[in-house]
Parts: structure tokens; sequence; C-alpha cells
């Protein structure tokens, strides 16, 4: 089948060729080229190459006609999705709204909210409007209290004492014996103790059987006549 003129490209529609590349085609030097003898090979394929590819062929053919076939049921159901979206959209009755009111609401801060909002304006503009002419200069005065003479011989005499310590010679010590002292109690502090406790074991130790019975008098006397008489004139 020939082609007609309509399908001949025209010179717009061919493929550009890079400057550098065409520059080098047009100035190849074909001597350069060698002689060489082309030797045509026709390899007929097999018999078992051929049932591979009338297999192969044919498992091609199964697997394109499911995947249009899944591609059709799909675009069948979104095709009928879409035209029922569109139907819904022309046929729809606007009678069936119902009528609605829109309420504007414009919250409106409480007075805590207020009054923090004019306290936080009233800080920023007292940092803002600042006037920093009203402060005063003043003199910074660096103060490095020393010590008195009370706290100043406290810690040398520390100081001495612990110098005296740590640098103490002990070549300047004299060699002492030591005497065990046992002093035993004299013989009148002995028979004290042996009375004390002879007293105490009595006590403890003492039989009440052997007290005897007696009789208790009660005796009230009565003033004399004389001793009467002395008593008024007193």
């Amino acid at each position: 089948m020939a082609c007609s003129v309509s399908d001949t490209p025209s010179l717009k529609d061919l493929p550009k060729v890079a400057t550098d590349l065409k520059s080098q085609l047009e100035g190849f030097n074909t001597s350069c080229l060698r002689d060489v003898d082309t030797n045509e090979k026709i390899v007929l394929p097999s018999a078992e190459a051929k049932r591979n590819t009338t297999n192969k062929n044919h498992r091609k053919r199964f697997f394109t006609l499911s995947i249009f076939f899944f591609n059709s049921t799909t675009d069948v159901a979104k095709e009928k999705q879409h035209n029922a979206l569109l139907q819904g959209v022309e046929l729809f009755q606007p009678s069936s709204l119902r009528k609605t009111e829109t309420i504007e609401k414009n919250i409106l801060p409480n007075a805590i909210d207020v009054a923090t909002e004019k306290t936080q304006k009233s800080l920023f503009d007292g940092i803002e409007k600042f006037d920093s002419s009203q402060l005063k200069h003043t003199e910074t005065q660096e103060k490095n209290p020393l010590p008195d003479k009370d706290v100043v011989a406290a810690e040398k005499a520390h100081q001495n004492l612990l110098d005296g310590v740590e640098h103490f010679d002990k070549t300047q010590m004299k060699h002492t014996t030591t005497e065990e002292k046992n002093p035993l109690p004299p013989i009148e502090a002995i028979e004290a103790e042996k009375e004390k406790n002879k007293f105490l074991n009595g006590i403890e130790n003492f039989d009440p059987t052997k007290l005897k019975h007696t009789e208790t008098c009660e005796k009230n006397p009565l003033p004399t006549k004389d001793v009467i008489e002395q008593e008024k004139s007193a």
C-alpha cells in the first residue's frame, strides 16, 4: 500500500539534529571505511521453539483480553456512577429544601478579659513611652568589707593552732612511765559499809513473828488548877 502525500511529514516536523553531530556527519571521510563481506544468515526456528512461541502468544492474548474485560467492567461502573450523579444534579428539586435562618454570632469578651487586655496594653504603653530623662544619676559603690581586729586575731589563732598540730616536733616530747593505781578503801570505810549492809539485811530479813502483842494506852492529861490559873493570868 502506497503512502499518500498527506502522510509525508513536512520539513518542520522532521527531527532536529544537533549542530556538532551534523558537522561530524558532513565532514565524515568515507575512505576510512573498510571493505567487508556480508554473510546473510537466516536461522529458522525449530518445532519446539514454534510451540513455545505459540503458547506464549496464547498466554499474552489471554492476559490482554482479561485486562480489557476488567477495564471495560470498571469503566462501565464508573460511567454509570457518573451518569447517576449528573442525573441527580439535573433533576434536583429545590422545593425539597427547607428554609433556614442564618444567625450571626459576635461573642464579646467578658469583664475579666477586658481588664486583662487593658492591663497588658497599659503595661506595653508604659514600656514604649517611658521617659528615660526622669531617671536620676546614681553612683555605684563597690563594697568589700574587711574583717575587724577580733576576726583577724581569731583567724590567726586558729591558723597557728593548725600549723602547730601539722608541724609538731615529736623529738621535743619527754619519755614518761605510766603508773596504774587502784587505791583500796580505808578500814573505816570498810566498817561503815559492813554496818550499812547489816542494817539493810536486818530490815529485809526481819521476822514479824518475833514481835510481842502489846496494848496501846491513850493518855490525854488534863491541866492542873495551877496551870489553869497561870493560863488565865497570862
